[in-house]
């Protein structure tokens, strides 16, 4: 990997619980904790965020892994629209429109992209 190539960033997009469980956060609470990369930010969007706002194991996972040093952003436009910016926020993720963000992440080769 090249030294630009050190930031991991998945966008999770998806509400099925099995995909969420069984890659989601087990690749990216295991590349956090395996040093597989240096950051990793883990973004919800999109149904993702219906399924944190209403699921409460899938809370203490996020919170988990903002304990354990990913960070956790989520599109605010989402949460408006789903009601969950206030749950989003007391889990300590952070909620903002990521638009401009997610652009950047694309555009910079410091950040590999994983989107699911």
């Amino acid at each position: 990997m090249s030294t630009q190539e050190k930031e991991l960033v998945v966008l999770w997009t998806d509400d099925n619980i099995t995909t969420v469980e069984n890659m989601i956060f087990m690749y990216t609470y295991n590349a956090k904790k395996k040093k597989w990369w240096e950051e990793v930010t883990l973004i919800i969007w999109g149904s993702s965020t219906d399924l944190v706002a209403k699921n409460q194991d899938i809370q203490k996972k996020i919170k988990n892994m903002i304990e354990k040093g990913i960070k956790v952003r989520a599109c605010k436009a989402c949460a408006e629209n789903l009601n969950a910016v206030e749950t989003l926020q007391e889990l300590g993720v952070d909620v903002l429109y990521i638009g401009q963000d997610l652009t950047n992440y694309l555009k910079d080769d410091k950040y590999k992209l994983l989107s699911l």
